[in-house]
């Protein structure tokens, strides 16, 4: 499982404020904890206004650079930002995000051809975003095939089949694990990811919702994931499905987060 750290994000507000008032410390430990933590990815998300974005995710690059090596992940559909932005980066980043939107696919899509990028590519288009499994892998089917004429290997896209909040949807969850499905059938070289949150939004013991979701989207297909890395049991929980689904060799990752203490919130509660 490869883990994208969400917590740079200026759509939170401590992120938000320490954006405006340049508080450089604030973000560089936010970097470090989830690199600490294990994370692959560090997504970087100004959320400002696009006239702002630009600056504001060239300072956090160079801040998060500064004190780590991980890959950034780029959360930008602002073209010119992410133009910008590849000036900066040391080493090719992920770009988080096209979709089946044509202004996406004309903006940023040459972006990702050029430089090579790992890409997140979202299962909606200018309709929104369908309630059905299959009719969100026809949005995706036709991504892909722009992805192949710009000469992207299926191996660099990440799709995210966009989760939505189960507090709305009763169904959300289930057609999340049938799109996976359907994605990994026909797409076998490409990853899937999600922002795993969304689906516990507005209801109580988020945390458990999210722990669940995530077992379950794993066994569905999922191979990556836009969580928080400093989350303890989530971490636990990715050891023991991958362990249990046979995706852990020898069972060497589990026993390795045992000894590293990792799984020491699943063993104190268990008793």
């Amino acid at each position: 499982m490869q883990i994208i750290g969400e917590k740079i994000n200026g759509t939170r507000k401590l992120v938000a404020k320490a954006i405006t008032e340049r508080d450089a410390s604030y973000i560089q430990n936010l970097a470090k904890k989830q690199v600490e933590s294990g994370a692959h990815w560090l997504d970087i998300n100004a959320g400002t206004h696009p006239s702002r974005e630009p600056d504001d995710l060239i300072w956090l690059i160079k801040l998060v650079q500064d004190v780590t090596d991980v890959p950034l992940c780029l959360d930008s559909a602002n073209p010119q930002a992410l133009q910008m932005a590849m000036k900066e980066v040391k080493q090719t980043p992920m770009i988080n995000s096209i979709s089946g939107e044509p202004s996406r696919l004309e903006g940023v899509l040459p972006i990702v051809a050029e430089h090579g990028c790992p890409v997140i590519a979202l299962c909606m288009d200018e309709k929104g975003i369908s309630n059905t499994a299959d009719e969100r892998l026809q949005v995706i089917q036709k991504v892909f095939t722009e992805t192949r004429q710009a000469g992207i290997p299926d191996e660099h896209i990440f799709v995210d089949p966009l989760v939505m909040t189960i507090g709305t949807n009763t169904e959300a969850g289930n057609i999340i694990f049938n799109t996976m499905r359907l994605i990994r059938r026909e797409f076998p070289q490409a990853h899937i990811s999600c922002g795993l949150s969304n689906i516990s939004f507005g209801l109580p013991v988020r945390p458990l919702i999210n722990r669940t979701f995530l077992v379950l989207a794993i066994e569905a297909g999922m191979d990556t994931a836009i969580i928080d890395p400093t989350d303890r049991s989530l971490q636990a929980a990715i050891f023991a499905a991958e362990l249990l689904l046979g995706k852990d060799r020898h069972c060497l990752n589990y026993t390795r987060a045992f000894r590293a203490g990792k799984l020491e919130i699943a063993l104190e509660k268990s008793g």
